[in-house]
């Protein structure tokens, strides 16, 4: 696959957008830091009430990006073989063979992941971080790219276990999908009322290998210093906060120097602007900030703290 100019990712980003307008009205943010998080190589964790066309969205995704799509829906008794896969032994030749799980695909939708217990959300974080399963002491490589797209509602908790905070460190991002507007949920309805286009409907708009160019000419995106200072006061400020138990870490920082990189090169431009890392923050940095008990009783959120942060740090112009 040839090299992709800055322009040409742009190009294709908006391509992206329209094949999921087929399906998805709206939730042009959600789109967008979706996308933002596959051009970074991350994962996503979208939160939201059900009925906002998550999973839709998900599938749709990967129609248009032309890649094997598996779903998995976690539940209370769902088990880590039943997402990475065991060995069955074969009578008919006395061996052992691998019975591959859903883990084995390019996006894989986990469904309601906080509807499972610790022991089987575990079963991601080597996939996850390391694109690789092991079963019975043998490791797996996994197809490239590797796409994580987790749900869970924030309302629903009886019959959930909270996602650590090692998993939630897996997650680049911590999309929120909101109500569509008054007009987009209308266009919803007209849809409704005929023959609503489906996933299936998505032809691919990226032909094979172009993903992993778009990835490359990410790396074109210059960051100068006075940004790397600023996204570093961002990320020393949560550790300062005595509001917080835990700020982000240095990976954290990385994730969110990632995202503010891609986001330029979805825009086609050539390097990161101090806003674009202010921007992203929320979505990078939300779910892996820890707040003390006290500042939880007062009702104070990661997200409420981190946003008094983003307003006290200067924004270098």
């Amino acid at each position: 696959m040839s090299e992709l100019s800055l322009e040409q990712v742009a190009a294709r980003a908006d391509a992206l957008r329209t094949a999921l307008g087929r399906t998805v009205v709206g939730q042009s943010g959600v789109v967008t830091e979706l996308l933002v998080t596959l051009l970074a190589g991350g994962h996503a964790l979208l939160e939201g009430v059900p009925g906002l066309a998550k999973t839709l969205l998900a599938r749709s995704l990967a129609a248009a990006l032309g890649l094997p799509f598996r779903r998995v829906q976690f539940t209370p008794d769902l088990m880590p073989a039943d997402v990475v896969g065991t060995n069955i032994f074969d009578l008919s030749s006395h061996t052992f063979r691998l019975q591959h799980g859903p883990v084995f695909t390019n996006v894989l939708l986990g469904d309601e992941i906080n509807r499972t217990p610790p022991k089987t959300q575990a079963a991601l974080l080597e996939a996850m971080e390391e694109r690789q399963v092991t079963i019975d002491g043998v490791s797996h490589l996994l197809s490239e790219p590797f796409f994580v797209i987790a749900t869970q509602n924030p309302l629903d908790h009886e019959g959930t276990w909270p996602l650590p905070e090692a998993q939630l460190d897996r997650f680049l991002m911590k999309v929120r999908v909101d109500y569509p507007a008054v007009n987009e949920e209308k266009e919803i309805y007209r849809r409704a009322l005929g023959v609503a286009a489906k996933p299936d409907d998505v032809a691919p708009v990226l032909a094979p290998g172009e993903l992993n160019a778009m990835r490359a000419a990410m790396r074109q995106v210059h960051v100068e210093d006075r940004v790397l200072d600023y996204l570093l006061a961002v990320v020393t400020a949560t550790r300062k906060e005595p509001r917080l138990a835990a700020g982000a870490s240095p990976r954290a920082g990385a994730a969110l120097l990632s995202a503010s990189r891609a986001w330029a090169a979805l825009a086609g431009r050539a390097f990161v602007l101090p806003d674009d890392v202010k921007h992203l923050a929320r979505p990078v940095l939300r779910h892996r900030l820890l707040p003390t008990p006290d500042a939880e009783l007062e009702g104070q959120s990661g997200e409420t703290i981190l946003a008094g942060i983003l307003g006290r740090v200067e924004v270098p112009r």
